[in-house]
């Protein structure tokens, strides 16, 4: 089949190889420009720089509603689109043009997670699998049939670098097999079960600020979400940003106000955490790792050298 792939980012790139290894043609590929947004610096094979490379035709845009770009489009008479990681929205002129219609990947288990970092949402949620979806594009976001899903289940100490690197690896295969499931003429895929639902937004600095009435198991999540390469979760003690980079659930519980800097446990330091911690059931945050503004990373009981104060929301 002849192919249009809209596609960014490393996403973008190992669909782009898997479909230029595939008995399909890709007739025309389109992405964005490179971007200065932290997240988008994050995973950034290039998808342009593929194309060129295997003299594919390249079009780059922010947004794909000019008339050149439709013209291009008509001109390559796809069988097919495939958009994977395109951060604007696609109109129903070119995700109805092909006569298949347009196959979008996307790295959550659809109905859930659609929209923005799935990934570390998930993480952050606590939720035992993630997974990938190839869905049938409608004009409402992540929102049609599913035509095949695979999931993958998140470890106890998983990061989201870990996750991106078991779910990016199915981007490419799915896109070839969806496309082929695509060619038989099928159209029963599954309708999604629009009742469970949810839409994240994009992660910003605000998403990465530690909230010390959170739960210990949750700040261990969120430090594990935010994991290098990702901008790290952070807190502020007198003034100063703190990064944490490694931390983990306490062994023993500790009561009193969350973010006090409270005690040694082990080779860490232990924050006090969770709404209820007055009560002294709840464990605290174990932090073995930060890193600071000027790049210094420390190991926390060479940073925590005295006890007491808290860490805080602002500086």
């Amino acid at each position: 089949m002849r192919v249009v792939m809209f596609g960014y980012q490393t996403w973008g790139h190992r669909t782009l190889q898997a479909l230029l290894d595939s008995h399909h043609e890709v007739a025309l590929v389109v992405t964005h420009e490179k971007s200065d947004h932290a997240y988008e610096k994050i995973w950034d094979d290039s998808v342009a720089d593929l194309a060129t490379e295997h003299g594919v035709p390249l079009a780059i845009r922010n947004r794909p509603d000019d008339e050149d770009l439709m013209s291009m489009l008509k001109e390559a008479e796809p069988d097919a689109i495939v958009a994977t990681n395109w951060r604007t929205w696609i109109p129903p002129q070119i995700f109805d043009l092909p006569r298949l219609g347009t196959l979008n990947i996307h790295d959550s288990l659809l109905p859930a997670y659609a929209g923005f970092a799935p990934l570390i949402w998930a993480l952050i949620n606590g939720e035992p699998e993630v997974g990938v979806t190839a869905h049938i594009m409608t004009d409402e976001l992540d929102a049609g049939d599913i035509v095949l899903q695979h999931r993958v289940p998140v470890g106890p100490r998983d990061t989201t670098t870990d996750l991106f690197h078991r779910t990016v690896a199915l981007f490419g295969p799915m896109a070839v097999e969806g496309l082929d499931l695509m060619a038989t003429g099928r159209t029963d895929w599954a309708a999604q079960d629009r009742s469970k639902a949810s839409f994240f937004h994009k992660r910003s600095e605000r998403d990465s600020l530690i909230d010390w009435t959170w739960s210990a198991e949750e700040l261990d999540r969120l430090v594990r979400a935010q994991c290098d390469p990702y901008p790290n979760a952070f807190t502020y003690r007198n003034s100063e940003r703190v990064r944490i980079v490694a931390a983990e659930v306490s062994k023993g519980c500790y009561g009193g106000t969350p973010g006090r800097i409270f005690i040694r446990e082990g080779d860490g330091v232990v924050i006090v955490a969770g709404a209820q911690a007055r009560h002294g059931r709840s464990r605290g945050l174990l932090v073995r790792t930060v890193r600071l503004d000027d790049g210094r990373e420390l190991a926390a009981t060479d940073y925590f050298t005295t006890m007491g104060g808290y860490l805080t929301d602002r500086a």
